[in-house]
Order: structure tokens, then sequence, then C-alpha cells
């Protein structure tokens, strides 16, 4: 691989899509800022990578429909080469009982979750350049259950199976596909709508102690994006905390 690889990052203008761009970045990798509309937010993750001695752009792009996925990857190839890692970051969170669920949260929260990684799966597969990796944030609701998360879970559920199989599919070429499931991790959307008692409970239920925070999740994508994971592919890492 390429000492300055050229990196896709989806949904990285925040959360655990940010701090993957920043940390790829800070290891002087060439990052495609993917965002769907806070453009003030990607070109601040863009500034600190080249602030940290990498190069960035920033480019928009709704990852749920596939005209726009195709013209991120165009893009990230014109500017930089071939993408050596696309990381998939972009995704909802949803939570209603199954009950109460409508038609409408369920079309949102697979267009935004499951149709985006198929999209941007198929992308990969096809840009990505040989020895390349791929990898996709999932979610420890995948595999465990939890009151009102259904379609959320399902929805990364679905993302879980589109990885195992690319990774079969692209074994020839030298291409990894992993997803990684973090547990509960301290972004902004859950420090602004998860109030403290809440907090409290779910910490308790993490034997390493506290939530993980964004750059812990990044770390282990890090990880799964250098030569030192070449013969881990088709795998779901957790990064729980011991959660589950």
């Amino acid at each position: 691989m390429s000492p300055t690889p050229t990196v896709v990052v989806t949904g990285a203008a925040r959360g655990i899509g940010r701090a993957v761009a920043e940390r790829l970045g800070s290891q002087g990798a060439r990052v495609v800022v993917n965002y769907r509309s806070d453009m003030a937010a990607a070109g601040a993750v863009v500034a600190t990578i080249r602030t940290a001695g990498g190069d960035a752009t920033a480019v928009p792009a709704d990852v749920a429909v596939p005209e726009q996925v195709q013209r991120l990857f165009e893009v990230a190839r014109q500017r930089f080469g071939a993408p050596a890692v696309v990381v998939h970051s972009a995704a909802v969170t949803h939570f209603t009982p199954l009950a109460q669920a409508t038609d409408a949260d369920y079309e949102r929260v697979f267009d935004a979750n499951t149709r985006a990684t198929f999209a941007t799966l198929r992308a990969a597969a096809r840009e990505v350049a040989d020895q390349g990796r791929i990898i996709v944030i999932s979610s420890g609701a995948a595999v465990v259950p939890r009151a009102n998360a259904g379609l959320y879970a399902a929805s990364k559920a679905a993302g879980d199976q589109l990885v195992r199989v690319l990774a079969t599919e692209l074994a020839a070429r030298g291409v990894t596909v992993n997803s990684v499931r973090p547990g509960p991790t301290r972004t902004e959307t859950v420090a602004a709508t998860m109030p403290d008692d809440q907090l409290s409970a779910i910490t308790a239920d993490i034997p390493l102690g506290r939530l993980a925070e964004p750059a812990d999740i990044a770390d282990v994508v890090a990880f799964l994006a250098s030569d030192a994971s070449r013969w881990i592919t088709g795998q779901a890492i957790h990064a729980g905390g011991g959660m589950f």
C-alpha cells in the first residue's frame, strides 16, 4: 500500500467518521472527507488534517443516493487517485418500539443505513486499489437486542452481511473487507440527546467502565486500514469495551 494512500471516509464531518478521517490523515493519508450538508464541519476536519501534515478535500454527497456516491468516488480519483482505503461511517440512529414504527421510519432508516452501505460498498468494490481496505462502521446493536432499536439494529445487521459477502468476492485482489461494531460512544449526538441518568445506566453495563470515545473506534479502524491487518477479512470486530 502507498505510504500516502488515498482514503475515502463517508459521514466524516462529525462523530466516529470525523475521528477516523483525522486519525488516518495524521498518518499522512490524503483524505476525502465526505459530508451530506454541514460544509463548515467538514471544512474544519480538512483543516485539522492539513495541520497534522496530511492532505484532504471535502466532498458533499448523500451516500444513500447511488449517483452521488459514484460522483464522490470520481472526485476522489480525480483529486488523489484510486482509493487504497474506504471507510463507510455515514448513518442515522433511530429508536422506536416496533409496534409504533411507521413505514416512513423504516424507509428512512434503511435508506440511510442499508441502502447507503450497499451503494458505498458497490462503488468501493469497483474503485478501490488492489490490496486495499474497505471498512464499514456497524454497531453493537446488530448483535445485542435492545428494546426500541429494532429498525436500527436490522439495518446495521444487513450491512454486516454485505461485508461478509464482499470480502469473499474481493479476496482474489488482496482487498480486505471488514466491519467494526462500536458500543455506546460519546459522539456529539449522544452528548446532546441522552440524559445523564441514561448515560450512567449504559456505562454501568460496560465492563471497561466508560463510554467509548470516537478516537477509540478510530484506532480500531486505523489497524484494519493498515498492512498489519492483511490476514483479517470478512469479520465484524467488536469494539464495545467488553459489553458484547
